[in-house]
């Protein structure tokens, strides 16, 4: 399948403006993930056309789109009120891109933890959240204040995280995880923050990305159909 991608905008508040998106297409969707970038990156970063591409490939659409700071250039990340603006009006664009398709938030990294915050008081209008290497805490500062809110999503989470990911321990995030009734992990060997593994001492000979997207795509299959009755056949 040709991936096609198309160019859209839309306006995330009166004093920040619009900002850039792009929506790529899936052959026969089951879903459209609402994707955001993480901080040091754009939303046309090589790690997000990757996990865009996989992601079409087992019928997940993707919606991605600029944070208002990066649109600007980039720099210091915006406030979380702008940011909730952004996701919001985001998923308002995805749903007239199709009403019937059911929505997930996606995000790497910082896009990820803004979408849990947005979920921990809105989940009327997301059918789950799938979080590529959730940054719990700084480089190699370990905490756990950043999941404090996680606790007050009620809809299913996925974390795809790395054995070698410096901003998530997983002393720290396991525990976490698993106080959480709608959350799963799936921990991809020797990958770091940005799932570049270790070749010579990983187990799988499957790529990282290739794992990702057939982790998530399965992990996306099941929700539809456990939650929202849907009949959903593998691509």
């Amino acid at each position: 399948m040709l991936i096609q991608t198309r160019a859209l905008s839309f306006t995330v508040n009166p004093a920040k403006g619009a900002v850039k998106a792009l929506h790529q297409v899936a052959e026969h969707p089951i879903a459209r993930f609402v994707f955001g970038h993480g901080a040091g990156a754009n939303m046309q970063h090589a790690h997000m056309q990757q996990l865009a591409d996989v992601l079409s490939s087992h019928g997940i659409e993707t919606l991605r789109y600029n944070f208002p700071y990066m649109q600007a250039g980039g720099g210091r990340t915006d406030s979380l009120p702008v940011c909730l603006d952004t996701i919001d009006n985001a998923l308002k664009l995805a749903a007239m891109l199709a009403p019937n398709l059911p929505v997930f938030l996606c995000g790497h990294s910082f896009g990820g933890r803004m979408n849990s915050h947005y979920a921990a008081t809105e989940t009327s209008n997301i059918a789950g959240l799938v979080y590529f290497s959730f940054p719990l805490h700084p480089s190699k500062k370990p905490d756990v204040k950043r999941a404090a809110h996680l606790p007050d999503i009620h809809v299913p989470q996925l974390f795809v995280s790395g054995t070698r990911d410096t901003l998530a321990t997983l002393g720290l995030l396991e525990p976490i995880i698993e106080t959480l009734p709608l959350a799963s992990l799936h921990k991809i060997d020797t990958a770091d923050h940005g799932l570049k593994t270790l070749k010579r001492t990983r187990q799988s000979s499957e790529d990282a990305y290739s794992e990702a997207g057939r982790v998530v795509g399965s992990w996306t299959r099941d929700i539809l159909a456990q939650e929202l009755g849907s009949t959903v056949h593998t691509v």
